[in-house]
């Protein structure tokens, strides 16, 4: 793992109870101020406040929210580059599939010498699409079997 990225196990049961219950005060933290630029939270054992932009506490939401159902976070900045195994790992797809993709031109990528390396920006844009052609799909389907009275 590079210094670039930050990757999380699985919570376990209980800390996913807990990011559930941490999650709460940061969205009311949210929702009670809908247009701040910075976010104030209380450090009670500290006696101190702690002043956050609103995009780093709407990522510790989102953080929060996967963590909370169980899931494992990865955080990686937009312009990083990736292995061919981060990469895989962030599609949850395996390393040749990836290969596959990136020989037949649907993900960005460089050469450093024999390896290649993948912007994370190019990874997300590929899963992006990737999203949208599959709820075209699902949509397509919905409406096919709308049509033969199958729903």
């Amino acid at each position: 793992m590079s210094a670039s990225t930050a990757r999380a196990t699985p919570p376990s049961g209980a800390n996913a109870d807990f990011a559930a219950r941490a999650l709460m005060p940061v969205k009311r933290s949210l929702a009670r101020s809908p247009h701040a630029e910075r976010i104030r939270f209380r450090i009670e054992d500290a006696n101190a406040d702690l002043e956050l932009p609103r995009e780093a506490v709407e990522l510790l939401a989102t953080v929060l929210s996967h963590m909370a159902a169980g899931r494992a976070v990865s955080i990686v900045p937009e312009h990083a580059e990736l292995t061919t195994q981060q990469a895989a790992d962030m599609l949850n797809v395996s390393r040749p599939f990836l290969i596959g993709l990136l020989d037949a031109g649907e993900i960005d990528y460089r050469k450093v010498g024999t390896h290649r390396r993948i912007k994370a920006q190019s990874l997300l844009e590929y899963q992006r699409q990737d999203d949208q052609k599959r709820r075209a799909a699902a949509d397509e389907m919905t409406a096919l079997n709308q049509e033969m009275g199958l729903i």
